[in-house]
């Protein structure tokens, strides 16, 4: 068993979102799998930048799912969700399975 921390990089305009608790998800598709236990995201800009956040689910499911599974359905319709997920994942569609990572920041040092 290795003692090596997950990593995740995070673009520039979420970083913050996740430092201050608003952002406590994140949708991945046809990426490294994540799992239950603690988590470095390092913004993409600005390797210096990091945090630990501690993974408490994950969970697999189609993507035109996501939104009520997080009670984020009123502020994210399917077109809207389709378009921001296309802008990482060009080629994902919304019957496309993907991995929900639920977070809470972590007191572990970064």
């Amino acid at each position: 068993m290795t003692n090596s921390i997950q990593q995740l990089d995070v673009v520039d305009r979420l970083f913050p979102a996740i430092l201050t608790g608003e952002k406590e998800s994140t949708i991945r598709w046809m990426e490294q799998n994540i799992v239950v236990g603690p988590l470095k995201f390092s913004c993409v800009n600005d390797l210096s930048k990091s945090v630990v956040v501690q993974v408490f689910r994950c969970t697999e499911l189609p993507l035109s799912e996501a939104a009520i599974f997080l009670g984020k359905s009123p502020d994210w319709p399917d077109d809207l969700l389709f378009e921001w997920m296309r802008e990482h994942y060009p080629d994902i569609q919304m019957s496309s399975n993907v991995q929900i990572v639920e977070f809470t920041r972590s007191n572990s040092p970064e």
